[in-house]
């Protein structure tokens, strides 16, 4: 994860985010998790790619997940070993994820990660970093924002004031606000499509199981925005390549 621009690597985001938990549109992110993993993954041993401040994590651990959490921003490390100070919280600096030593996993779990990497090169890498942890049957479970996310208004994030993301492709640097939090500032991320996201799994030696595109289904207790109608996060479930897989 060195030499990735993270606009998270700021104190005062960290605190911020310490204080989300899984409000409005992200609900959306997490809900199907459980039967996704209870679908595909067998052992406990888990790595949180991108743990920000340990939310994730966290969420890993309360299934029942020996979790280790890695990040390149050292404020939100920090953060995450204040709500959990008996967690496993790494930086991955100049060593990348080759400072895991011979650590291999059974789920690979990426919450929002991507969204924040430069280019889609730099996505490639990554992957093909990730699909060298797993453990013979691991899987990688990638939460990634869908484009529609930046064009659209919901109950967590809001794009209005920023009309030119509506002119951006795959690769393309996208700003949105993430409503109900102490930092207002916009953040920026790179914009992916799926057809994109798909060659790249391929590059990296990765196959798709399964492709969620999580709807609310309007009976929460949620005012719901777009949530109903439009798919604000898509959530790919990977495994090492061994011949034609789902691809959504």
């Amino acid at each position: 994860m060195d030499d990735y621009d993270n606009v998270y690597d700021d104190h005062l985001r960290a605190r911020s985010y310490s204080r989300l938990s899984f409000p409005g549109t992200y609900y959306l992110a997490f809900r199907d998790l459980p039967l996704l993993i209870d679908k595909y993954v067998e052992g406990r041993e888990a790595l949180d790619f991108g743990c920000g401040t340990g939310r994730s994590t966290r969420f890993l651990q309360a299934l029942g997940f020996t979790a280790t959490g890695v990040d390149i921003s050292e404020p939100m490390l920090r953060e995450a070993r204040k709500l959990d100070p008996e967690g496993d919280y790494r930086f991955v600096g100049e060593k990348g994820l080759g400072g895991l030593g011979g650590d291999r996993f059974d789920l690979i779990l990426s919450a929002f990660t991507f969204d924040n990497f430069p280019g889609l090169q730099e996505r490639g890498k990554a992957l093909a970093g990730l699909s060298s942890l797993l453990d013979g049957r691991g899987r990688i479970i990638s939460i990634v924002s869908s484009p529609e996310i930046y064009v659209n208004e919901w109950v967590s994030f809001s794009t209005r004031d920023y009309p030119e993301n509506r002119d951006a492709g795959s690769g393309d640097r996208v700003l949105i606000e993430i409503l109900g939090v102490e930092d207002s500032r916009p953040v920026e991320d790179t914009i992916c499509t799926d057809r994109d996201y798909l060659e790249l799994y391929h590059g990296a030696g990765l196959s798709v199981l399964e492709t969620d595109r999580p709807l609310a289904k309007g009976d929460e207790e949620i005012d719901w925005v777009n949530e109903t109608e439009i798919p604000p996060w898509v959530i790919y479930v990977l495994g090492a390549d061994s011949g034609p897989g789902e691809t959504g």
